[in-house]
């Protein structure tokens, strides 16, 4: 594997299906620490922090810990720091991600004196329900800025594919005509954030995912190679549909070794 550096990789329908590890999942980590690769776990999951993620994977034998876990809400809080300081937000959210915000001042729901100045948009799930989204949408039709840690439209969990934020995420732009700017994947920022972390550059990293738009297209136009693995939210016509080609395609993150031996071989 000499020839590869850094893996990132995300966790949700590639190593875990509702937390659960996918079959041959922790070997196959296991296999590339053990080749002295680095890692980074690099996830749009806004429902947990890093260190319950962590905590999660560690128990179910993964080698991982939560400086090894990049998320979403992380990088939103970076985002948001940078660009509006000291600014009021509004968090429509399905889960407790307050350790991954950091300082972002969130503003209580109940609180209708004031307009925030950003309305920060993460996974959906019970809390989207329409007295939320249409509270959004006012904020929203008085100048408040919209900032989205991700647009994916599903996931999987054991009963399926479950809608997710950007579903949502469209309608909410399209009223308020307005456009978000995206902080998790697939955003190039995002994949900068890892590769940074790691110390790596986009040609000594590989990016493994299910989703082929935010995972693999994005971390290829980042200059990073793409592995698609047919796990989690993988569907043929999702993939015959994509805007683009993927540098590989294997059944399972599983497969990851053997890939990465046979292509430091060719190389």
């Amino acid at each position: 594997m000499e020839s590869v550096r850094a893996v990132l990789i995300d966790i949700d329908g590639v190593l875990t299906v509702s937390w659960e590890p996918l079959p041959g999942a922790v070997e196959a980590l296991r296999e590339l620490r053990g080749a002295g690769l680095d890692v980074a776990l690099v996830t749009n999951t806004t429902s947990r922090t890093r260190a319950s993620i962590a905590g999660t994977l560690a128990e179910a034998g993964f080698p991982v810990a939560a400086r090894d876990i990049l998320t979403a809400p992380a990088v939103t809080a970076a985002y948001v720091a940078e660009h509006f300081p000291g600014a009021r937000c509004a968090l429509l959210n399905s889960g407790d991600i307050g350790e991954d915000l950091g300082d972002v001042e969130v503003v209580d729901a109940g609180d209708t004196a004031a307009v925030p100045d950003v309305v920060i948009v993460g996974g959906a799930g019970p809390e989207f329900d329409y007295a939320a989204l249409n509270r959004v949408f006012g904020y929203l039709q008085r100048g408040a800025r919209l900032v989205a840690m991700h647009r994916n439209l599903y996931w999987r969990t054991d009963d399926g594919l479950q809608l997710d934020a950007g579903a949502f995420l469209a309608g909410l732009e399209k009223a308020a005509r307005t456009e978000a700017v995206v902080t998790g994947k697939p955003s190039r920022a995002f994949f900068a954030s890892a590769l940074a972390r790691l110390g790596a550059g986009a040609d000594e990293a590989v990016m493994v995912g299910d989703d082929i738009e935010s995972d693999v297209l994005a971390a290829q136009a980042a200059g990073v190679t793409g592995v698609l693995v047919r796990t989690g939210k993988y569907l043929p016509q999702t993939h015959r549909a994509a805007s683009g080609t993927p540098d590989h395609v294997i059944d399972s993150f599983a497969e990851l070794p053997a890939l990465l031996r046979a292509w430091s071989a060719q190389q």
